[in-house]
Parts: C-alpha cells; sequence; structure tokens
C-alpha cells in the first residue's frame, strides 16, 4: 500500500482528486472492515485537502463520516472523522447531512448560514459538501466535509468526492 506523505498545493482539483482516489483505494485493498476504512480515508481526505493551496485560502475544519443509526433508521450517528468534537446525532432530514442523506443526492452548500434548518456543530463552519452513500437503494451514511470560508466547494469537488464514497462503499462490508 502506498501512502502519500502530501499533494503539491499548486495541483489542480482533478489531479487531486484522481490521485485521492487511487490513495484511498489503496488503503482500503484487502480490508473489509468499514470502520477501518472510513477511519482511514476521513484521515486521507481531511489532510489531502487542507494540503491544497486552496483549502489553504479556505480551510477545511472537518471531514468524516455519519452512519445510520442500526437502532433507529432515521438518525445518523457520528463515525470516524478528523477535525473538532461534533455532533454525535442528526434526524434524516435535519440540516444539511439529514438532509442530503433523506434525499440521496449530494449537496454542496455555498453558506451553511442560508440553509433552512442547518445544524452548527461547530460555529466556524461556513460551507458544506455533503455526499450520500447509497447501498442497494437505501443510505447507509454520509460523507460530511465543512469548510470556514463561503463558497468552499465546487462541482470538481462533488464528483471528486461522489467517486471516493462509491470506492468505500463497494470495498467494505456493512453488516453494521
Amino acid at each position: 500500500m502506498h501512502i502519500s506523505n502530501g499533494y503539491d498545493p499548486l495541483t489542480s482539483k482533478g489531479t487531486f482528486y484522481n490521485d485521492l482516489l487511487e490513495e484511498t483505494q489503496a488503503i482500503v485493498e484487502g480490508q473489509k472492515n468499514w470502520v477501518t476504512n472510513l477511519a482511514n480515508a476521513s484521515a486521507v481526505i481531511y489532510h489531502g485537502l487542507r494540503s491544497l493551496q486552496h483549502f489553504q485560502e479556505k480551510p477545511i475544519n472537518w471531514a468524516g463520516f455519519y452512519i445510520i443509526d442500526k437502532n433507529d433508521s432515521n438518525k445518523l450517528i457520528l463515525g470516524p472523522f478528523q477535525g473538532k468534537v461534533a455532533c454525535t446525532e442528526i434526524v434524516l432530514g435535519k440540516g444539511v447531512c439529514g438532509t442530503a442523506a433523506q434525499l440521496m443526492q449530494t449537496l454542496v452548500i455555498k453558506d451553511v448560514h442560508a440553509f433552512p434548518g442547518h445544524i452548527a456543530c461547530d460555529s466556524a463552519s461556513n460551507s458544506e459538501i455533503v455526499v450520500p452513500m447509497v447501498l442497494d437503494g437505501r443510505v447507509i451514511g454520509v460523507l460530511d466535509i465543512d469548510c470556514e470560508k463561503v463558497e468552499g466547494f465546487s462541482e470538481e469537488d462533488r464528483v471528486g468526492l461522489e467517486a471516493i464514497v462509491e470506492v468505500l462503499i463497494k470495498s467494505s462490508e456493512w453488516n453494521q
């Protein structure tokens, strides 16, 4: 397994996401445990994004996963992440994470304060991207990334992160 020690801060987002996808594939190779895979993925995503010049100007302050609670399928619970202490539960349909999960659709939010019902786990967050994790037609969780500046995320981020989530879904066993 080859894990990058960092990325060229000036690399394009397209190249970055291709490299991050390869790195994600490397860290999940031979590993089926979803907790292990999401823990390592949150680390490479968080540190990888923070190394890019774009995200040095618009810093990432949280990257991680919320997983459907096995005892209550209408609730997301905190999973592996990198960043400050986070909200532990999010009801489907509430906030950006709960809405993305309910809609089974990636949400790129330019200004979280303009999002109806935004849940402020960290007051420093100003924009957010949430990618739902869908397996066999049902949501099993979401990838959530927060940025300290408005308009932190783009279409390139959506495409790149959706590809990474697809690798994580396919490579892990989801009998949580």
